[in-house]
């Protein structure tokens, strides 16, 4: 039997002597249901299959409880946690800033490196910034973007259409699934 103190276990369930109730419905260990019972019946229920009383539905009323081997079931639950760490996958977001009047090469140069920032998997932010009076032709902003998202349409899905917000204008570019 396993005796571990709720002070040292951060966010885990409560175990053994760290149950208050003093009714609660008990699961065996072959999830059969072995009734109602006092808390003293269920502890002494435990400690003869040399098991643990874990709360399992803290909320329910009366209380659920399971009798079980709590440190084969705290592995179990770091294991599937682990597992959904390993398959779950983090995306980055990029920005890639342009002017209105940019020029060709450099044009295709920031083209370039959001083909590269795509391949990898990472999330494109294109924006153009516009300075002083340049914010009363937003559409030469909106052309840049256009071009930039017809340049990276192979390889990218265009998540949200060019937005002005204060004095910039942007766009986000996603990778295609494949």
């Amino acid at each position: 039997m396993l005796i571990i103190s709720k002070k040292n276990v951060k966010n885990e369930s409560l175990i053994n002597e760290d149950i208050r109730a003093k009714e609660m419905l008990v699961i065996g260990p072959n999830r059969e249901q072995l009734g109602l019972m006092q808390r003293k019946d269920a502890l002494r229920a435990a400690s003869e299959k040399n098991l643990d009383l874990v709360c399992v539905a803290p909320q329910a009323n009366p209380i659920v409880c399971r009798i079980m081997d709590y440190g084969k079931y705290r592995y179990e639950q770091q294991r599937h946690a682990r597992e959904a760490r390993k398959n779950q996958t983090t995306v980055t977001l990029k920005e890639v800033r342009l002017s209105p009047n940019i020029e060709q090469h450099d044009f295709n140069t920031k083209l370039k490196n959001a083909q590269k920032f795509l391949t990898k998997g990472d999330k494109v932010k294109v924006s153009v910034r516009f300075k002083g009076r340049e914010i009363a032709h937003t559409e030469f902003g909106r052309n840049v973007l256009t071009r930039f998202a017809e340049g990276c349409a192979e390889i990218a899905d265009l998540e949200s259409n060019p937005k002005l917000d204060g004095r910039s204008m942007f766009l986000v570019l996603a990778p295609k699934k494949k």
